[in-house]
């Protein structure tokens, strides 16, 4: 889709937006389902990029104690743990990886990886060991992204998408919605991720979660009427993509997220921490989703 017809999407009633996402959304998914998502950080603490956002950036003094790399035994219960109680994918973060990769996919979970910058041949080594897609957020347009980062640019996040759509992986690719952005930021954003070929596979829309000692420490919430609104207008651009709501979910009512998963949004993550970010503990969300009918997506043993 192009920027005219996402803004027309976005600032039309919002009754009619979110009655027109709905009906993509019931085109092309159950609408009584929800992928339940568990994410596994096996690093951290110590990067060295300047994402203004991030609590784990050596840049800024956050008071995050750096943790080394977890082993693959300690990797795998957790794993095993979180399809347990549901999950469908599992999201392994940081380096090292190959081995928990080839462990994961034999429970017959999804397996999603995000390691920041990689090649072609990384790429083609992931795709080897068992990864399912890779996470990779392009977080904002590519006229905001300066603001928020200056180790690496934009054209450096669509480097590596190319090289993972190139391996045959899947790529998971969203944004972070709060950092001070426009509206026409995030409509820029979603115009990127609607013209990738092939489209991504899932779209996580973040809200930031200020991290004291980051340069975005003091932001405000995002309102939930412009995230209902971006949630409606991914769906319509993405209609088969699942839509995830991701980090934030802890500073959204039960009614918010009600309102986005109508709109389209039909994943979430699952856990008491995302990172270094609080997520709803998952008796809550257990209970939101069995308030509303909604059910969790059957995880299938290969």
């Amino acid at each position: 889709m192009i920027f005219g017809e996402l803004e027309h999407l976005y600032h039309q009633p919002l009754f009619d937006l979110i009655s027109q996402s709905r009906a993509v959304h019931l085109q092309h998914w159950r609408g009584e389902e929800i992928q339940r998502c568990s994410l596994l950080s096996i690093k951290t603490g110590g990067c060295s990029e300047d994402c203004a956002y991030c609590a784990q950036s050596a840049h800024y003094s956050t008071g995050l104690e750096r943790e080394e790399l977890l082993s693959v035994e300690t990797v795998l219960a957790a794993a095993s743990r979180a399809r347990s109680h549901g999950a469908a994918r599992a999201t392994v973060r940081k380096n090292r990886v190959l081995e928990i990769v080839r462990q994961v996919s034999q429970l017959g979970m999804e397996v999603c990886v995000t390691l920041g910058e990689i090649g072609p041949l990384e790429a083609l080594k992931l795709k080897a060991a068992g990864v399912t897609a890779y996470n990779h957020n392009i977080n904002t347009s590519p006229e905001f992204y300066r603001e928020i980062v200056s180790t690496h640019t934009f054209q450096n996040r669509l480097d590596t998408i190319a090289a993972v759509q190139q391996s045959g992986m899947s790529v998971c690719c969203g944004g972070i919605i709060g950092m001070g952005e426009s509206e026409a930021d995030r409509l820029r954003m979603l115009e990127v991720l609607s013209n990738f070929d092939p489209a991504p596979d899932s779209v996580p829309i973040n809200c930031l979660m200020p991290m004291p000692g980051t340069p975005l420490a003091e932001q405000s919430p995002v309102d939930i009427f412009e995230l209902l609104r971006l949630v409606a207008v991914t769906r319509i651009a993405l209609p088969k993509a699942r839509v995830r709501l991701a980090a934030g979910r802890t500073r959204i009512s039960r009614e918010g997220q009600a309102l986005c998963f109508f709109a389209g949004a039909n994943s979430i993550f699952y856990g008491d921490k995302l990172l270094t970010a609080k997520n709803p503990a998952a008796d809550v969300d257990v209970s939101l989703l069995r308030d509303l009918g909604l059910q969790l997506q059957r995880v299938t043993a290969s």
